[in-house]
């Protein structure tokens, strides 16, 4: 037992206690003291301290996908390439913003300092290419061709080039497989803009400052599939970026592949020839100009017949796409917009108007078909027409006696059409025109789908102009006080034609009818509208959207979404009236105005089908152009300035044929040459990893589809028609037991 007094204890024990509360007491005012000094006193300074704190994202952009043509051939991929970028930011922390750094950059490049400082700019109203029309927080790219050697001088010397980067990138490529550029259908890619950002930031596919995006083409069409998801890691930093955590990762997804129904190999062949076509054209005198033909432009459309698919589009003069691959440069650009290069980011095939001449005549005899004319009834053929005091001339002033209509396509007679299309302007009221006008020429016109969109699946295609009653009406309203002020009566044919249209420029007057018969006058069609017309009366009758996209195919293979074909209505003719203009084009390529383009053709095995047209404009050559088709495609192809149909672009055509078929000069088929005879209907493979096993595409060699002058000319060893004609034109009412058309060969 302890000896200690039990009231000892008690006044250390209350001392203790003391002790122990005091302590208590004091750290709590302590704590009170420390949380007022925080919260109350500096309260609003760590605010804003703490403010500085946030999220900071770090991108990875997701692989976009690849385009590929019917077989699996990459038409646009991706490489790694060892890209350099500026971050704009760092850069304008400087004071002398930056010029000291990108001086020494493009000495490290081998670029000039300003062009190099051009890049990095921001594009606004008034800053002309080269300039950064992306967002100015993301970086930059001064070249994606940077070396190896100068990427590590780069990274090396790293003090010396604050806010630059020199990393492999994967970017864009254009291969061009057997050198097939398709310029305008594949389109290009540039950085996304602030405005694009805030418009897409509700969508199921917002924009992240790091995307490229389709500018045209099919990267435009189809950019959403393409693009794919960003990869996104979000982390937590200081004030001072320094990172205190991870809040969130995103893994990147690949973009999809899209699978065209492009061949690169025909692409090629109709790339190589319309190009020869075009300097062929330029070698040839043209003798209402006394100079050569100038063939400044030209478009060539494949199309399969029965389903509307593109199977090639070649558009001259073009580009190469690669060009724009980690920012265009200044000179590419100025080449690329000026007038010298005559715009060569348009494409003709779907955005080039023209006067459709002669291959337009399907629409007319349609029409007059529907008006309760006679297909096999018969017409005089004159070699002019006259309205009043004004004569209106057939092609090289040749008559042809008594015809019908079909042979009017064969022999391609305008007088023919004047006639009939005058009558119905008559039939309408002429001047003073019914309430109830039938207009049976330009309502036909629209049902075959002129002054319209064909719906085809790539960006700003252009509608044409059927130059109807109402056009008439609101273009005069739109031009009248132009018209008033610079006309004159008497005086040139520009001002008197403009005094005319002041006055009455709304009126549709017998010229305008009878020149809109032939597809001259105001009458403006695409290369595409026309493909489709031919190859809808190859088909019997449905005019298909046309269509470049085939199928949209998941990265790994797995996921497949056709592209089906879809149609946008029928031909306004009856089974009866299109088996009779069938007939008629198959005698274009046999006896009429096409046939010294198709001596040698395997008619019975290959029936081919074909309409020429020269179509003028006013202060211009000629226009050429060449509708055809076969059971398997259609082939359109015109040429500006080029001279006629059948002499500029008939060789160009039946090579592309030739080639599809894989026939030889003798017109004999070796199906080891063809390079398609039918249409491609499966699609290419595509590996769980995104491998593809593609065919290789090798140039097209012309050599091996060399054509026998005597093919090409029917006999005639000049490969050129007799301007006087092979035989006597037929004679008005004792021919009526013509089994075809006159022999004369006519150059349309």
């Amino acid at each position: 037992m302890s000896n200690i007094p039990e009231t000892g204890r008690t006044p250390r024990v209350q001392i203790r206690l003391v002790v122990i509360q005091v302590l208590v007491f004091s750290l709590l005012l302590t704590l009170g003291g420390r949380l007022w000094y925080l919260q109350i006193r500096n309260g609003q300074e760590y605010t804003d301290e703490a403010k500085n704190n946030g999220v900071q994202r770090v991108v990875q952009p997701a692989v976009r996908g690849s385009i590929l043509d019917a077989r699996g051939v990459p038409l646009a991929d991706n490489e790694t390439r060892l890209v350099v970028s500026a971050s704009r930011t760092e850069l304008m922390k400087m004071k002398d913003d930056g010029k000291g750094v990108l001086t020494r950059l493009a000495g490290v490049l081998g670029m000039k300092p300003k062009d190099v400082m051009d890049k990095v700019r921001l594009c606004d109203s008034e800053t002309p290419q080269p300039c950064w029309n992306g967002s100015p927080y993301q970086p930059i790219p001064v070249t994606a061709e940077a070396t190896t050697q100068q990427a590590l001088q780069i990274r090396e010397r790293a003090e010396d080039f604050p806010g630059i980067t020199a990393e492999p990138t994967a970017v864009r490529r254009y291969p061009a497989p057997g050198k097939s550029r398709t310029s305008q259908v594949l389109g290009y890619l540039s950085p996304v803009t602030d405005a694009e950002i805030e418009k897409a930031k509700d969508s199921d596919s917002p924009f992240l400052r790091s995307d490229q995006v389709g500018r045209s083409g099919l990267e435009r069409t189809y950019d959403k599939e393409l693009r794919g998801k960003a990869g996104v890691t979000r982390y937590e930093v200081d004030n001072l970026g320094r990172v205190i955590g991870e809040a969130k990762s995103d893994k990147a997804v690949p973009g999809a592949n899209v699978v065209t129904s492009i061949d690169a190999r025909v692409q090629a062949v109709a790339e190589w020839e319309l190009h020869n076509a075009m300097l062929e054209a330029r070698k040839t005198y043209d003798k209402n100009t006394s100079e050569n033909y100038k063939a400044d432009s030209g478009a060539v459309v494949v199309m399969e017949a029965k389903t509307g698919r593109i199977v090639a589009m070649a558009s001259l003069p073009d580009y190469d796409p690669n060009a724009w691959v980690g920012g265009i440069s200044g000179k590419d650009y100025a080449a690329l917009t000026s007038k010298a290069s005559n715009l060569p980011l348009l494409n003709r095939a779907i955005q080039g108007q023209a006067a459709p001449g002669s291959i337009f005549k399907v629409i007319p005899t349609t029409a007059a078909v529907n008006a309760g004319y006679e297909f096999n009834g018969r017409y005089p053929c004159p070699s002019s027409y006259s309205i009043g005091n004004q004569v209106f001339k057939n092609f090289e002033s040749q008559g042809h006696g008594s015809i019908t209509l079909g042979q009017a396509l064969e022999v391609s007679c305008d007088t023919v059409y004047y006639a009939l299309s005058h009558q119905q302007w008559q039939k309408d009221g002429g001047m003073k025109p019914k309430k109830n006008a039938k207009d049976w020429f330009y309502k036909t016109a629209h049902q075959f789908g002129l002054g319209a969109e064909t719906g085809i699946d790539l960006p700003n295609e252009v509608s044409g102009r059927v130059p109807d009653r109402k056009w008439k009406q609101d273009f005069w309203a739109a031009n009248k006080d132009y018209w008033c002020k610079v006309g004159k009566r008497g005086g040139t044919y520009v001002q008197q034609l403009s005094y005319e249209n002041c006055l009455e420029g709304n009126l549709m007057r017998a010229g305008d009818s009878v020149n809109y018969s032939i597809g001259q006058g105001d009458t403006l069609v695409t290369p595409i509208q026309m493909a489709t017309i031919y190859a809808a009366i190859s088909n019997g009758g449905t005019m298909y959207n046309p269509t470049v996209g085939k199928a949209v195919v998941s990265p790994d293979g797995k996921k497949v979404t056709e592209i089906k074909p879809k149609s946008h209505g029928r031909l306004p003719m009856d089974t009866k009236t299109q088996a009779l203009i069938e007939e008629a084009l198959a005698g274009v390529a046999t006896r009429g105005t096409a046939a010294w383009r198709f001596g040698g053709w395997p008619q019975d095995k290959i029936p081919m089908h074909a309409k020429t047209g020269t179509a003028e404009v006013y202060g211009k050559q000629t226009t050429s152009w060449f509708a055809t088709y076969t059971k398997e495609y259609a082939i359109v192809m015109t040429i500006s300035q080029g001279g006629t149909g059948s002499g500029a672009s008939g060789p160009a055509v039946r090579n592309i044929y030739d080639a599809l078929y894989g026939l030889d000069d003798s017109g004999h088929q070796d199906l080891k040459r063809a390079l398609l005879p039918q249409p491609q209907k499966g699609l290419p493979k595509i590996e769980a990893d995104g491998s593809i096993d593609a065919p290789k595409v090798t140039p097209y060699d012309p050599e091996s589809q060399k054509v026998d002058p005597l093919k090409q000319a029917g006999g005639q060893t000049d490969a050129t028609p007799p301007d006087d004609g092979t035989a006597d034109p037929a004679k008005p009412d004792d021919a009526q037991d013509l089994a075809g058309p006159p022999a004369t060969w006519r150059r349309d």
